[in-house]
């Protein structure tokens, strides 16, 4: 009977001291871990904005078309060197830079100035970029017009306008 109560003894103490361990050298919190994927996912939004502002300048279609989710090729492929495509002939990149990135409703969003030489003269546009995790990888999955709308601070606005 002593040796039955010795391991039933031995046999909590373990189970304890295990319970008691598991939570040791998780000294790093949670919001650590958010904090870096938001990093990495601002990182590689960067990433693949810039590459396909370098393919856009340079009139590299398929270096920009690889920047795309694959969902987003036929769409691309349909447009991209189409009048109005970001691959015209018609007019020259002369300069392109990335102005902002945050995070927005379906992955990060960059916001871009490009600015484009045409036979009428230059033109600068905004264009927002949505980059999003594709599986292991990270794409744009949509551009768009404009840039991205300035963050509402909570505070009512005084014209008392929506």
């Amino acid at each position: 009977m002593r040796t039955a109560y010795r391991r039933l003894t031995v046999g909590v103490l373990g189970a304890t001291l295990l319970v008691t361990l598991s939570g040791c050298g998780d000294d790093e919190p949670v919001e650590s871990t958010e904090q870096a994927s938001a990093v990495e996912g601002a990182a590689k939004a960067r990433e693949r904005v810039q590459a396909y502002l370098d393919a856009v300048a340079a009139k590299d279609v398929a270096a920009g078309r690889s920047q795309f989710c694959a969902v987003m090729h036929p769409a691309f492929d349909a447009v991209a060197t189409g009048p109005s495509g970001d691959f015209a002939d018609h007019f020259e990149v002369s300069q392109a830079q990335i102005t902002d990135i945050g995070p927005g409703p379906r992955g990060e969003q960059v916001s871009a100035m490009v600015s484009l030489t045409t036979s009428g003269g230059e033109l600068t546009r905004p264009l927002l970029f949505t980059v999003t995790r594709d599986g292991a990888d990270w794409c744009i999955a949509d551009e768009t017009p404009g840039s991205a709308a300035p963050a509402r601070s909570g505070t009512p606005d005084p014209s008392g306008t929506p």
